[in-house]
């Protein structure tokens, strides 16, 4: 069936993440078992209470400090938590407006505050003020939707929220647990394979 609509994730699609900085980075701060808290396809519930907002930064500190038993700042946390995010890749972020002009586009990423205030303003810093979310319809995040991926509830809400047709809908993840979700809600889906760009692959799905 023709896409009317695209759901785009955001790490690894529009901005490079690299999970290894934040392991080597709470590795320095003493967290020798970093990989048992956070991977790309796996949260511990500490951190999938910040990626759901059901937590705030400040209590998430606290509770970080008193679950690994370290004597850390708010600030140090937040900077090896931070550590993961690269840079933004202009090839697939300048699609954004002709894609907009053609197709309702929306983003869906799980993510958490922390994260949220630190790419916003990198993108602010790069674009001269402007805000990354306003290349879509509508930008939604896991913190503020209070739903992750890849629970099927959480494509359901967005597709709910828009007044979407699962089947007329593209869902764009690198991760493949993501893709598999959205598939359950009868969304069309594009799985953004390691070391693929989307500029190089959207094309094979809308023409």
């Amino acid at each position: 069936m023709a896409i009317r609509n695209i759901i785009f994730d955001l790490g690894g699609i529009f901005i490079d993440i690299h999970y290894h900085r934040t392991r080597e980075a709470f590795h320095a701060l003493g967290v020798a078992d970093f990989d048992a808290y956070f991977q790309q396809s796996h949260s511990n519930p500490l951190f999938a209470r910040l990626e759901t907002g059901t937590i705030t930064p400040d209590a998430f500190y606290d509770a970080f400090r008193a679950e690994t038993a370290l004597d850390v700042t708010n600030e140090a946390i937040a900077a090896a938590w931070n550590a993961m995010l690269g840079d933004f890749r202009p090839a697939s972020v300048n699609l954004l407006p002709a894609l907009r002009e053609q197709y309702r586009i929306y983003l869906l990423s799980n993510t958490n505050q922390i994260h949220h205030d630190a790419f916003s303003a990198q993108y602010a810093a790069l674009s001269g003020g402007a805000s990354f979310d306003a290349h879509f319809h509508t930008a939604h995040y896991s913190h503020l939707l209070g739903l992750r991926k890849p629970d099927v509830i959480c494509y359901q809400k967005v597709l709910e929220l828009h007044g979407l047709e699962a089947t007329e809908t593209l869902f764009v993840d690198d991760t493949f647990k993501n893709i598999e979700g959205a598939r359950m809600t009868g969304i069309q889906t594009l799985w953004l394979e390691p070391g693929s760009r989307l500029e190089d692959e959207i094309g094979k799905k809308i023409g």
